[in-house]
């Protein structure tokens, strides 16, 4: 039969009873054809409610929920011969309503058994994982804390109710293991693990063997993880779910040659980024042709080394930008919500210096624009938990465009929370238990401003390299209170 029809009438199947069925078609002529048919069956089987009428908006939709599924089956979406065959076959069956929050979801099995979490493992230290002990002990949630030899006598390490040493110091015997944090977690019954920042917040592997351990991952879907990392997957995605885009190349062909041609389409000053990674490591400014083949060795070499991937892409350079980025949130049942914007524009290096909320001098339609347009990304990937949608602004045209999605919990998350007055962790925690988001877009509100500072040690005889060493005096501003005007400090 083919596979359409096969599809068609199977689609209320369940997932295991498709695969199981197709795992064992005498026909299939190769492995890649079977993981195809598995890929399309499991695209079928989690999503419900056929439409009658064809549009393109249900086919993007149909497009975006079936590659999701083709990064459960380790396919690269962006290359892979089956994802281009699936994707031109799902076009041709018609649209669906909205996007399967069951793809790769980070419902535990806790979850599945109706039980709301009782006990969180913070696979992280520092700041952040004392702030997420603060409020699941608020919610009266028990937390496990995990740490390495070198912490333990740290802060997050007595503030939590159970503690677990997870190896020596280095991050890759500790913070880095999954393994090691996973055994944790079993060893406590924690029923959750929240990832904090860093470490391994942003690993779709470590969110999915979370999951197949019958864990709760608070944060989002393995899925939107994986694909938000690939920064040219993740704007071809963007791209065809309507969101604007920086024009430029972002294919998987990567000869010097034809990348050289491509920038001289685009029209320059250009900028070359790695296709992963992010903290601006590998990024070039070319301001003329005769530069660019230079400046791409250079870019590659750096990807190569800090990522493992030498792949580029090729962007239009804005030259005189604002870097905004907006706070979302997404539940379980398809709702997705900003808690508005963050203007990140004051850097050195590539990398935030000073974060504050709400951006300053934006009017109330462009608010809403670019609010609106982070809404339609994070339904695009799926998405669930906290994520921030960066947009770079051509502060001449007035016109702004998505740079990345970063899927977790960012270290800028405070000022968000006191100009809305909602507390990010909560929120995380509460959506990890299947709940709804508390509150609906028009009953987000804003009050007041706030500001983070990145602070720097560097030393200054040696080129400003970054400085490690004993810090003597510490004596931060006292915390103020005067109308609706307040600071606080986070150690």
């Amino acid at each position: 039969m083919s596979l359409v029809f096969f599809v068609r009438r199977n689609r209320a199947t369940s997932y295991g009873r498709l695969t199981h069925l197709l795992s064992h078609r005498r026909s299939s002529p190769g492995h890649h054809d079977l993981l195809l048919l598995r890929t399309y069956a499991a695209a079928a089987a989690r999503l419900h409610n056929w439409a009658d009428a064809a549009t393109v908006q249900g086919r993007r939709h149909a497009a975006i929920a079936s590659i999701n599924v083709l990064g459960e089956f380790g396919f690269d979406p962006a290359v892979s011969i089956p994802s281009r065959f699936l994707l031109s076959q799902v076009q041709n069956l018609g649209p669906f309503p909205s996007l399967s929050r069951g793809v790769s979801s980070s419902a535990s099995a806790g979850i599945e058994r109706g039980q709301p979490i009782r006990k969180i493992l913070i696979a992280n230290r520092g700041e952040i994982a004392c702030r997420v002990i603060r409020t699941a002990k608020r919610l009266g949630v028990k937390t496990v804390a995990v740490y390495s030899e070198a912490d333990k006598d740290a802060l997050h390490v007595r503030s939590a109710d159970e503690a677990v040493c997870i190896g020596p110091p280095p991050a890759q015997l500790s913070y880095l293991s999954a393994q090691a944090i996973l055994a944790a977690a079993h060893r406590t019954g924690a029923d959750a693990v929240h990832p904090g920042y860093g470490f391994l917040s942003e690993n779709a592997k470590f969110a999915e063997l979370c999951v197949d351990n019958g864990i709760s991952f608070i944060g989002p879907p393995a899925s939107a993880i994986h694909w938000m990392g690939d920064k040219s997957a993740s704007k071809k995605l963007m791209s065809s779910a309507g969101v604007p885009v920086v024009p430029g190349y972002h294919g998987e062909d990567q000869n010097a040659e034809f990348l050289k041609s491509e920038a001289s389409k685009i029209g320059y000053p250009i900028l070359i980024k790695p296709t992963l990674g992010g903290g601006g490591k590998g990024m070039k400014i070319v301001e003329d042709e005769r530069d660019f083949l230079e400046c791409l060795k250079s870019a590659q070499r750096e990807a190569l080394t800090s990522f493992g991937d030498n792949r580029v892409l090729i962007e239009k350079y804005i030259a005189r930008p604002r870097h905004v980025e907006v706070q979302v949130f997404a539940d379980k049942h398809g709702n997705v919500v900003h808690l508005f914007e963050r203007d990140c524009s004051v850097q050195r290096r590539h990398q935030k210096i000073i974060e504050e909320a709400p951006a300053p001098l934006l009017l109330g339609a462009f608010r809403a624009s670019i609010g609106e347009a982070a809404v339609d990304a994070t339904k695009a990937v799926g998405y669930e938990s906290a994520g921030t949608v960066e947009f770079i602004v051509d502060t001449i045209s007035g016109e702004f465009y998505f740079m990345e999605m970063n899927t977790r919990l960012q270290v800028e998350h405070p000022v968000t929370e006191m100009v809305t007055g909602q507390d990010l962790v909560e929120w995380q925690i509460n959506v990890a238990n299947g709940e709804l988001l508390p509150l609906t877009q028009a009953q987000i509100t804003l009050s007041g401003h706030a500001f983070e500072a990145r602070i720097y040690a560097e030393n200054v005889p040696r080129g400003f390299l970054p400085a490690a060493g004993v810090l003597h005096h510490y004596r931060p501003p006292s915390v103020s209170s005067m109308g609706n005007e307040f600071a606080t400090i986070d150690r």
